[in-house]
């Protein structure tokens, strides 16, 4: 399972440039902002349909273009991605795709490090939801169409909790059953997720650590999955001051630890910083295990900053077959790879190929 090349035009700095892919390890080293990060994005959105650095198409289009398109090949078959800021044709093998869960089920799965991760730890919830949501839609194929539901159907309730003086309680109560049936989806494979991690990030953090630091995961969730109409009911009084959903699978939450403590209050940067990697690792595995098939890992200037020992642990603890693309601002540690990787040097959107042994 592999991306042998990606072509972008319109995409960020990119008029046109065309990038072919090792089988195992791509470097893309240069100053920054010369469009490494874009190429990993374009990669990103080509597999996944979405950017992990934004939600509005329109950043992603190259100024004065009105439209994107992303093209690639993962295991021999060709995939194609094209935007526009309210658009979007997707097409497999030369065959359009109406949907974007055809499209998702012959493209490929993705992990995706860079110095947010940090925001796993210290952030706020929504980063961490946003991580649950990512990996789960990869494993399940309906969450994605369950986590749009029940984002429509909050909207929708929060409307008309704030549209009226006198609110509308058998409206709000009409789009409260509507996200319930989304809510247990939500909740019982963020739970799935959650437990499937815990063991591959005790064990990845373990290596990591040289056996030093114990890592955990627990899901947080705010509501069970089969309590939201009966905890929605009770707080009514309080949704009638605050004027907004007083809880749901918008609310949920999972705690790091360190140790058997809580990894934002205890654990120092470096710490935080291993722990995030751990996750992301175990995100691999876990993704590899769901549906038979390693991820496509994207680094973004991470992997030069970590010690020799965490870059060795990091690139041992991958699952077997893991293709990868790394960026970088140098190339002091390429000697400890230990295999062969193909370095692109990115100057001003201009890509220069060779080989590193």
């Amino acid at each position: 399972m592999m991306l042998s090349e990606i072509e972008v035009r319109d995409f960020r700095c990119f008029a046109h440039q065309r990038l072919k892919l090792h089988p195992q390890m791509t470097v893309l080293v240069g100053r920054n902002a010369q469009g490494k990060t874009s190429l990993l994005e374009a990669a990103c959105v080509l597999l996944r349909l979405q950017s992990p650095r934004t939600s509005v198409r329109t950043d992603m289009i190259r100024f004065e273009a009105t439209t994107l398109m992303v093209e690639g090949q993962w295991n021999l078959v060709p995939l194609r991605c094209g935007m526009s800021a309210a658009r979007r044709r997707l097409a497999v093998d030369g065959v359009v795709c109406g949907k974007s869960a055809d499209y998702l089920e012959r493209s490929g799965l993705v992990v995706w490090m860079d110095h947010a991760d940090m925001n796993l730890v210290r952030g706020s919830s929504e980063h961490r939801r946003r991580f649950l949501d990512f990996a789960a839609s990869q494993i399940e194929p309906g969450y994605l169409a369950a986590l749009q539901g029940y984002n429509r159907a909050l909207r929708s309730r929060n409307y008309i909790l704030k549209r009226d003086a006198s609110v509308q309680w058998r409206q709000v109560d009409a789009y409260g059953q509507l996200m319930a049936g989304f809510h247990q989806t939500l909740t019982l494979h963020r739970r799935q997720l959650v437990l499937a991690l815990k063991p591959k990030m005790a064990l990845t953090m373990a290596n990591l650590s040289q056996a030093t630091e114990d890592a955990g995961i627990d899901y947080l969730p705010a509501c069970e999955a089969n309590d939201l109409m009966d905890q929605l009911l009770t707080h009514r009084q309080e949704e009638e001051r605050t004027r907004t959903t007083f809880t749901g699978a918008h609310r949920d939450d999972f705690i790091l630890t360190i140790n058997g403590r809580n990894a934002e209050s205890f654990a120092s940067e470096g710490q935080q910083r291993t722990i995030s990697i751990a996750l992301k690792i175990g995100q691999a595995r876990v993704l590899q295990e769901a549906r038979s098939m390693a991820p496509l890992l994207l680094v973004d200037d991470v992997f030069g900053e970590l010690d020799p020992v965490r870059r060795r642990a990091l690139l041992a603890g991958l699952p077997p077959g893991t293709q990868s693309i790394f960026t970088t601002t140098h190339l002091d540690w390429a000697g400890e790879l230990g295999a062969e990787c193909q370095v692109v040097s990115v100057q001003k959107g201009e890509l220069t190929t060779g080989l590193y042994e």
